[in-house]
């Protein structure tokens, strides 16, 4: 345990990590975010640990920015903002091992980000993913709108960050944004499953070959990220309106999209 916030457990040569304010869906606010960068840190240079897997803890997987912190302080955005040399900029600093998303419920916009910045998701039946940063109000700085085009195409990304609207898990598989829907109660031990293959591998071998993927994406799509954060940076500049019936606007809609369900 690192810390109420985040969980951690090791299982073999895997470490779990689990996002941990279901309460709140696991809202990133400050201390979680400074929390799973921390132990990323620390699990990147632990020779016991050849893969992670990060899931969320209750109903869903990240909520995304915090929308009280974010609308007082806005502490938690400043941690969200890009790199000004245009060097990829993700939740966390870059991370040498392999990293499996559990998506366990909804994975919204900075929650979005967090599951893109993964090598690769697994999901459950509830696992749903939408882009609201239009509805927010704020700008994508963790290089959504560079990756997700990536894995589910131009129209498809464009159509979800302008209208906000969910994709829901058997979608997300047909479009390549999971590998895999398993139930609900056998999500954790899949992804651990998978994670435990992977690590029973060479371990420099396939941290080598994730660094050759990984140099491939910048090669094709390294100005994005330089693209992405200027326009954070401009909409920044022009100051976030920090409005609480927004962000009751914001939940409403979430919550009548995936109950409806």
């Amino acid at each position: 345990m690192t810390g109420m916030v985040l969980l951690q457990e090791r299982i073999g040569q895997v470490a779990l990590l689990r996002l941990n304010r279901p309460e709140v869906r696991n809202a990133l606010n400050v201390e979680l975010v400074t929390s799973l960068r921390a132990t990323l840190a620390e699990l990147a240079v632990d020779d016991e640990v050849r893969a992670v897997v990060l899931t969320g803890n209750g109903k869903a997987f990240c909520a995304g920015l915090d929308l009280v912190e974010l609308e007082t302080s806005g502490a938690n955005l400043e941690l969200a903002g890009g790199h000004d040399d245009g060097s990829p900029n993700q939740p966390w600093d870059p991370f040498p091992k392999p990293l499996v998303g559990a998506v366990n419920g909804p994975a919204v916009t900075g929650g979005l980000e967090v599951a893109l910045a993964c090598d690769f998701l697994v999901g459950s039946e509830a696992a749903c993913f939408a882009d609201t940063h239009s509805r927010v109000g704020v700008m994508p700085g963790w290089g959504l709108s560079v990756l997700l085009p990536q894995v589910v195409g131009r129209g498809v990304a464009r159509r979800m960050s302008l209208t906000g609207d969910y994709m829901f898990a058997e979608e997300a598989l047909g479009r390549g944004l999971l590998t895999e829907i398993v139930p609900a109660d056998e999500l954790v031990d899949t992804a651990v499953q998978v994670a435990s293959t992977i690590a029973a591998n060479d371990p420099a071998m396939v941290q080598a070959y994730l660094a050759s993927y990984r140099a491939t994406e910048l090669a094709s799509v390294g100005e994005g990220f330089a693209a992405e954060t200027a326009a954070s940076t401009a909409w920044l500049q022009n100051g976030f309106a920090r409005n609480g019936s927004r962000r009751d606007a914001v939940i409403s809609r979430g919550r009548s999209q995936t109950t409806a369900r």
